[in-house]
């Protein structure tokens, strides 16, 4: 008798840089949400966002994601993204994860906040068709269960307010982020002397 697939939620990312927040979110998916596991996708750049001027290298991030995944056995990054073609778009990361891994079944994890402008992103129909959005609530953006298509789910995850942006305000202004950051994360970023410039 033929295993079940293994079933995957992918959270895409800018993760610049990788917090607690997205971590303790990832950990109550990974146990809670159905799935078997989390991969942490690292996005090289949001193609609704055009304001890089303080995105970390591909590689720094791609680093800080494999350090704060350490010792976890249900999450872990994956750096799919940075070899697909660029802008990158959400329904091609996800064919191609189907295509490499044929014994894996793929679920897309998105906040409620991208959920509500989820009309604009590319192939959304088909996204939702294929990889059945597993949806979290962001502060201030309220989602309808009851209007949600066959297929996406509404989770009660906890509602963690951290921002990266914040975290790397407050680093250019000096302040103390090890509390913020997972072990091993803020090191990095001050050794190789990341978000100093505002």
């Amino acid at each position: 008798m033929a295993l079940p697939a293994r079933l995957i939620g992918i959270m895409g990312g800018s993760f610049n840089p990788v917090h607690s927040g997205h971590i303790m979110l990832a950990s109550w998916l990974a146990q809670y949400a159905g799935i078997d596991s989390v991969r942490l996708m690292l996005s090289p750049a949001n193609p609704l966002k055009t304001d890089r001027h303080d995105m970390a290298s591909d590689s720094h991030r791609l680093e800080m994601l494999r350090i704060a995944c350490r010792g976890y056995d249900r999450i872990a990054p994956t750096d799919i993204e940075l070899s697909l073609p660029r802008p990158s778009f959400t329904i091609n990361s996800l064919n191609e994860l189907s295509r490499r891994h044929p014994d894996c079944r793929f679920r897309l994890i998105i906040g409620s906040d991208n959920w509500l402008i989820f009309d604009r992103w590319r192939d959304h129909s088909e996204i939702i068709e294929r990889y059945a959005p597993i949806i979290y609530p962001r502060p201030g953006y309220i989602v309808d269960p009851s209007a949600l298509p066959q297929g996406a789910t509404l989770v009660d995850a906890p509602s963690i307010e951290i921002s990266s942006t914040f975290i790397r305000s407050a680093i250019a202004r000096g302040d103390d982020m090890k509390a913020f950051l997972p072990p091993g994360v803020d090191e990095y970023i001050r050794v190789n002397h990341l978000y100093t410039n505002p």
